[in-house]
């Protein structure tokens, strides 16, 4: 299964992300009131980086307060890790695993499509397992 089926239905106009130049400060303020945990920072159209609560939490230790009115471009995680719309479901959890990440921006044609968490490919995994299991018993049934 690939991720073009878990993205099929989304739209990247509906994906919630900031410009690289947005103050740290403005960022903060978006990922609280959406309740979400990372955000594609954007330049020119690309993604340029990813900017998640780590990052939060890792420079406000780092350098306190200060850093809330940096630009995003300054305290992102950069390069962005991605995939295409034909990685494999089971291939995007392990990159996200091996990584230690929990955000994928998905490109297709160079530019971003979706903006995928490890819970919409757990969630997405489980339905799959859920749905053979219950094949399995009606054919069991049925023999």
């Amino acid at each position: 299964m690939s991720i073009a089926l878990i993205t099929q239905d989304r739209s990247a106009a509906n994906v919630i992300s900031c410009d690289a130049s947005t103050p740290m400060r403005e960022a903060v303020k978006l990922l609280a009131e959406k309740r979400i945990g990372a955000l594609p920072v954007m330049r020119g159209g690309s993604v340029v980086g990813i900017f998640s609560e780590r990052d939060v939490i890792y420079r406000l230790a780092q350098e306190g307060e200060i850093c809330l009115d940096r630009p995003l471009s300054e305290v992102m995680t950069a390069p962005p890790i991605t995939v295409d719309t034909s990685t494999l479901v089971d291939d995007a959890l392990a990159l996200m695993t091996r990584r230690r990440i929990r955000h994928l921006p998905v490109i297709e044609g160079g530019a971003m499509v979706a903006f995928i968490s490890i819970g919409d490919l757990v969630k997405h995994r489980i339905d799959q397992v859920e749905h053979e299991a219950e094949a399995m018993r009606i054919y069991i049934q049925t023999a």
